[in-house]
């Protein structure tokens, strides 16, 4: 007694051809059903290439649209000629002609003969079905479905509709328990001609001509009926993504199909040289005799579909580029922006630079140009310091930066007179750490030497951004860690926040700063916000600074030491 192969083909036949001259070489019988869709050059090359062999055989064509009952015709046509034709064989093993045999035949067939009597079919009822993909799990059965889902989408989406709208269900035969699984199975000779010589096959036959993917529900549902030992398992790897689309084993996937003990796999690459070359040896010396297990690898698999699903933390690329707040995280690791300190102290970033040991950069997002540290014109991953190609596309800018260093924490100024389009992506990055020193923008106002009436124009026009950009931080949704000081309460103590900072940061943990870095000078600061509110313009955003107080002198008064450089 042997196993005989039932292969459904439709392309790479030249590979089908490789495969069940394999199998027929080693004395197992193999009939092929060729899709009525492929040309007849390519069908009659086929024929002509296997013509040597005896226990070869073709069957009746049919075209196999994917999801409709074309496939379970074609696999009663060619099942119906094997039985037929091959007395010898015991156990029918349906594959595609893509599959490949991972396994010599002996250990099959030795596997097989130890169990003459189990059918193995995945059979699930439809309750316990986890693994369909956009619904349709009990609705295949009670629902009608004459048109083809790839190449009617809209007709086929209308007709669901319109059924469910009017009520319309199908009356399941009363015999039938309705059960699911893979397509691929292997029976005994005794179940699958009970399926095929089944009494009322004709009346069966009419209602599953109009159940949706029917290859997935005919034999699993009547083996239910005939056989006495069913075992819900395929001996065929095959492994789908979660989209339900089948995963494709290529030439470095070979380790991995070992590891699985599986006795055939699909779907493999046309082109897998390497596979096709391993597999279909006569030398398979060193592979341990063992019980199909594809569980063992099915962890390499989840993480496959984790990483198709949600991809790298912070990676953007054009083969996966997700919807908008569907990020498996913004960027890909922790960065600190800093919003009025380059204000407040001097060399500021040189100062940040020694006491975190990070890289520092200027105002990434100054209109002039990208401020990189050290002023560098090109940084890791070839990223100019051009801004009109860093606003073509901001976001991509920043993950970009981040990405190319992971690893290194980048730290960047920023402020309301920079580029505002990565507030809200900023603001929702759980990666950012953001320090605003809020008001600190009238510094540099304060000592330039433009007309009063420009200064008060810059900074009714710089409060109005930063009172945006602090609304945006302040918001519910918000994700990046913030920390907000007005200028008059941070130029009181700058040590503790600073302190704070720096701790946050990392690397030097535990580490108390001694010296902070040189403050602006801020005398007279009090009575030139006076002169704006004078002009007419209101700043709120920098705190309390009286008329005539010296900024350095207060802090000293309240017995809070302000250290300079």
């Amino acid at each position: 007694m042997t196993v005989g192969f039932v292969m459904l083909c439709h392309t790479a036949l030249d590979r089908a051809a490789q495969v069940a001259r394999h199998w027929a070489e080693r004395e197992c019988p193999v009939v092929i059903h060729v899709d009525r869709r492929v040309a007849a050059k390519p069908y009659a090359q086929l024929v002509a290439d296997l013509a040597d062999l005896s226990n070869v055989r073709f069957s009746g064509r049919h075209a196999c649209e994917w999801g409709t009952w074309g496939i379970v015709a074609a696999s009663q046509e060619a099942a119906t000629v094997m039985l037929r034709d091959f007395a010898q064989v015991r156990h029918v093993f349906l594959a595609s002609g893509s599959c490949l045999p991972l396994r010599p035949v002996e250990e099959l067939r030795a596997y097989l003969a130890g169990r003459p009597k189990t059918d193995f079919i995945e059979s699930v009822t439809t309750e316990d079905v986890g693994w369909t993909v956009g619904g349709l799990d009990f609705e295949r059965f009670t629902l009608r479905f004459p048109f083809s889902w790839r190449k009617q989408k809209w007709w086929f989406d209308t007709y669901v509709k319109l059924q469910r709208k009017v009520g319309f269900r199908r009356k399941i035969p009363a015999e039938l328990v309705p059960h699911l699984g893979s397509q691929w199975w292997c029976l005994t000779r005794q179940t699958l001609s009970a399926i095929l010589e089944h009494p009322d096959r004709a009346a069966i036959d009419r209602y599953f001509q109009k159940v949706w993917i029917p290859d997935e529900s005919y034999f699993q549902t009547l083996v239910r009926q005939v056989s006495s030992t069913v075992e819900s398992r395929s001996l065929t790897l095959s492994k789908f993504d979660f989209q339900g689309k089948p995963h494709i084993f290529y030439d470095d996937h070979l380790q991995l199909l070992r590891r699985s003990d599986c006795f055939v796999a699909r779907k493999i690459w046309p082109d897998a040289v390497k596979l096709y070359g391993t597999f279909l040896s006569d030398d398979r010396t060193g592979q341990a005799a063992a019980e199909p297990n594809p569980g063992k690898i099915d962890r390499l698999f989840a993480k496959a579909v984790e990483r198709r699903v949600k991809g790298r933390p912070g990676l953007y690329m054009q083969s996966r580029f997700p919807n908008e707040n569907y990020e498996n995280g913004r960027t890909a690791g922790p960065y600190s922006v800093f919003c009025g300190f380059a204000e407040v102290f001097e060399n500021f970033e040189i100062w940040l630079s020694k006491a975190s040991g990070t890289r520092v950069h200027g105002h990434l997002f100054a209109p002039d140009r990208v401020h990189f540290a050290g002023g560098e014109t090109v940084y890791n991953g070839a990223l100019c310091d051009s801004a009109k190609v860093r606003d073509y596309n901001p976001k991509s800018f920043l993950t970009s930066l981040i990405w190319n260093t992971r690893g290194e924490r980048q730290c960047f100024q920023f402020g309301p007179g920079d580029t505002q389009d990565l507030n809200w992506f900023v603001a929702l990055d759980g990666n950012a750490q953001i320090s605003v020193i809020s008001g600190a923008w009238a510094v540099p106002l304060f000592h330039s030497n433009q007309n009063f009436g420009d200064i008060r124009r810059e900074a009714a026009r710089l409060q109005k951004v930063e009172q945006e950009f602090l609304n945006i931080l302040r918001g519910p949704y918000t994700k990046a860690r913030v920390r907000v000081w007005s200028l008059a309460d941070f130029i009181e103590n700058p040590m503790e926040p600073l302190q704070t900072i720096i701790d946050e940061i990392g690397p030097r943990q535990g580490r108390r700063l001694t010296e902070a870095p040189r403050m602006a000078d801020l005398t007279g600061f009090g009575q030139f916000l006076q002169n704006l509110r004078n002009q007419g313009m209101q700043p709120v955003l920098m705190g309390d600074f009286p008329v005539g107080d010296d900024p350095a002198a207060r802090s000293t008064r309240r017995g809070r030491p302000y250290l300079v450089k």
